[in-house]
């Protein structure tokens, strides 16, 4: 039986003219790389176990909340809503600020473990809406108060309150209250498998004029600071101004590639995926830009926290919306690999591939069903679809540690994974969560593979050999 015969029988139950199954069988087929690019990047990836290089394994308090803007990652990285490529090499994702937060909301909060009556439980707003199984048109919506982000109240009630008590949840506290919040849309589009269409939409719930930071950002993971070369550890590469507007980056193992944004921007801010160990331990940093820049120069109004050169392994455009009361303003960018830059219409793309994927579910759905019952079947689609993951973990060079950094503590080696040295994880896979599981869990995946079957055979099926694999 031939890998792709799954596959092939569920597309001769489709339209064969359907364009999404036609991107199915080029990509299973390894024709055209459509799903190069996808939600593989986390919710969530401080506080985790493979971050932690504690002697006491305790996870949550070696890498909190606090720590995630300025501290740059080991095995993964996070934002809200974004996407990177199957290799997490590249990461796009938004960042807000309301003018009031103590931080620039770049990534999702949540309890740690031991913080509350549901530890590991995400206190944010957030929803996947639709997806086709190449992401060839995604969206998705994150709601952002326009008071100030409750961060201490969630965690002070939550820990307050016992077992037997319901949860303290974000919409509890008021600060949604009267509409004041935004709604923030996020759309994708693929005009090719390396040519990304980006649309945010900003939408004023509340009855008064309000303003919004917005800074759509692409960073590179860092994979240089590590003291290891080879296969995953590519050098240093450079994100830098190329003209008013325009990102260049240099990826020795993704090449050339730009992000155009078509709405100019105030201004680009630069700075380096590095460590602000000046910040954490006290220590002057090996670069004087670092990860939590952009916090330092919108908040902290520190204008030299950013690169005046214009250049460094992470990037932002920065836009200041100032929206009446129930309005609109609508973001557009474009992020392609030079080589294969289309010069197809910005609105077009998107609704071709709109209407592709409208097309798509439409043979997939049981013509039976309701129009809410296609309604949520469709989004529940698009969650299993958006809840894919590129996971990094090699046990070995966890343990070992590695060579720049200082060696991790001796109780390592008879702790937490100790013995599964084994085990060699860089993959997308699927993920019962993108917030509370930014690990996998096989009994969960095994099962997403069925539902998975019927709109996309082949991950099911490679999902269910990788997890086989001796390695």
């Amino acid at each position: 039986m031939s890998q792709l015969d799954p596959l092939r029988d569920t597309l001769r139950r489709l339209d064969p003219k359907l364009a999404e199954a036609k991107r199915l069988l080029e990509d299973a087929r390894r024709e055209k790389n459509w799903k190069r690019w996808g939600p593989y990047l986390s919710e969530r990836q401080w506080g985790t176990v493979r971050e932690d290089y504690s002697a006491s394994g305790d996870c949550w308090s070696y890498f909190p909340h606090d720590h995630a803007r300025s501290r740059a990652y080991r095995w993964g990285e996070d934002g809200i809503l974004g996407v990177c490529d199957r290799e997490g090499r590249l990461c796009f994702a938004i960042a807000l600020w309301n003018e009031r937060d103590p931080i620039l909301k770049e990534r999702l909060f949540g309890l740690g473990g031991p913080e509350g009556n549901h530890g590991e439980d995400g206190k944010e707003l957030y929803y996947f809406l639709d997806s086709t199984p190449t992401h060839s048109y995604m969206k998705a919506l994150y709601k952002y108060p326009q008071a100030e982000f409750p961060y201490a109240r969630l965690v002070e009630e939550n820990r307050r309150r016992g077992k037997r008590e319901r949860e303290y949840e974000l919409l509890d506290t008021g600060v949604l209250d009267g509409g004041r919040y935004w709604d923030v849309f996020v759309e994708y589009a693929k005009a090719s498998p390396d040519d990304l269409l980006i649309r945010i939409t900003v939408e004023n719930r509340g009855p008064d004029a309000a303003r919004l930071h917005v800074l759509p950002t692409l960073w590179a993971r860092n994979t240089w600071s590590w003291g290891r070369i080879g296969e995953g550890y590519w050098p240093k590469p450079t994100i830098a101004e190329r003209a008013p507007g325009t990102i260049e980056v240099d990826h020795t193992s993704l090449g050339a590639m730009r992000l155009v944004f078509d709405s100019r921007p105030e201004t680009l801010l630069f700075t380096d995926n590095e460590t602000n160990t000046r910040r954490l331990y006290g220590i002057e940093p090996a670069s004087p830009y670092v990860k939590d820049a952009f916090h330092a120069y919108l908040i902290q109004g520190s204008a030299g926290a950013v690169n005046p050169a214009k250049s460094g392994t992470k990037a932002a455009a920065h836009y200041v919306l100032d929206v009446p009361g129930g309005g609109r303003r609508v973001l557009t960018a474009r992020l392609a690999a030079e080589a294969a830059a289309t010069a197809d219409g910005f609105d077009e793309v998107f609704a071709t591939r709109k209407a592709e994927a409208d097309a798509f579910y439409d043979a997939v759905i049981p013509q039976a069903s309701s129009d809410d019952e296609r309604r949520v079947q469709r989004q529940a689609y698009a969650g299993l679809l958006w809840s894919k993951q590129f996971y990094h973990y090699v046990v070995r060079d966890w343990l070992e540690g590695d060579p720049a950094p200082p060696p991790p503590p001796a109780e390592r080696r008879t702790g937490r994974n100790s013995d599964w040295p084994h085990l060699f994880n860089r993959d997308v896979i699927s993920m019962p969560d993108t917030w509370e599981y930014p690990w996998y869990a096989a009994w969960d995946l095994a099962f997403h593979t069925l539902p998975l079957a019927t709109i996309d055979p082949q991950f099911a099926k490679e999902q269910i050999v990788l997890f086989l694999r001796e390695w």
